[in-house]
């Protein structure tokens, strides 16, 4: 049996209860691939699964960083796949689910990302970006890759830096690296099961109830508490969506009910760009809710996927 299963699908489809499921039958333990829900308290806003979602199943990758840490994809990678490689080693079955696809992607890859050499590198970049500005130093990212300089935009400081940084530290441009890791054939081989809706309609109204729940779960007491910490609003936790929309109602600049539509509207569009992207995958296999599908229903459809993989 193929002992690697990929759950993946937009935000408020389903994930974490057929992941729970599969773990329940297959023997499993999972994975979760959200860049969010890596951030300790923050449980509402991030719809962190609750101890009685979990129903006994081991869950990984959940409340791993402070909320005032970057997290990064590498960082992501370098944490989760010895927990993947312990769990197979054990003859476990390991279920990846999650909605960050740039995660889930690089761990099935088994991405080998450039280096973050302490060198001071990066430090005297920021000093230089600051002194001669951010039209310099991506002129001089032009000059070194182009191919990068054409993928990057002008007002994105953190990654024209770190290709930069990544040349100064190794002579190899970032293009250079990231083909030759795209040659490289994937650390992992697992089914993909991907979760999306025949009437996006559905998916939507889905999403609007899901606010409104973390809302009468105590979203707000739970970003207050956040802040009282002294957690900046710039930080990369705190410009998540549903955080940052209330940080801004609670400093007064709109009404809570207005930072709620702004969430769902947020969301929505959220949720279209994950499609977008786990739909490039052409091993993913769909499973299509409709107006009256059950669970039931979903999870059958995963079992015979799942057995047919094994055939």
């Amino acid at each position: 049996m193929n002992n690697i299963i990929c759950i993946a699908g937009p935000t408020a489809s389903g994930k974490t209860a057929l992941a729970v499921e599969l773990a329940k039958e297959l023997n499993g333990e999972v994975v979760s691939c959200d860049s969010m829900q890596v951030y300790r308290r923050m449980d509402i806003g991030t719809a962190k699964p609750t101890e009685e979602e979990k129903q006994g199943i081991p869950h990984h990758m959940l409340d791993v960083a402070e909320p005032g840490e970057d997290f990064s994809v590498s960082r992501y990678c370098a944490m989760a796949t010895p927990i993947v490689d312990d769990i197979l080693a054990r003859g476990k079955t390991a279920i990846i689910a999650g909605g960050t696809g740039l995660y889930m992607d690089s761990l099935i890859k088994g991405n080998d990302f450039a280096p973050f050499p302490a060198t001071g590198m990066r430090e005297k970049l920021e000093h230089q970006a600051d002194e001669e500005g951010m039209e310099a130093m991506f002129a001089l990212l032009a000059s070194i890759d182009p191919d990068s300089a054409a993928r990057l935009h002008l007002q994105d400081r953190k990654r024209i830096l770190r290709a930069l940084e990544v040349y100064c530290e190794t002579g190899e441009t970032i293009t250079a690296h990231n083909l030759k890791t795209q040659a490289i054939p994937p650390k992992y081989s697992p089914i993909w099961l991907g979760l999306d809706f025949a009437d996006r309609a559905d998916l939507y109204r889905r999403i609007d109830l899901r606010v409104d729940l973390m809302l009468q779960q105590g979203l707000i007491p739970e970003i207050r508490s956040l802040l009282s910490e002294g957690i900046p609003t710039k930080s990369t936790a705190m410009q998540a969506i549903g955080y940052k929309e209330f940080v801004d109602a609670l400093a007064g600049n709109s009404s809570v009910e207005e930072a709620a539509e702004a969430v769902k509207q947020s969301s929505r569009r959220y949720a279209k760009r994950q499609l977008t992207w786990f739909r490039r995958n052409p091993q993913m296999h769909w499973l299509v809710r409709g107006a009256d599908t059950e669970s039931s229903e979903i999870l059958a459809h995963a079992r015979q996927l799942i057995h047919e993989s094994d055939n």
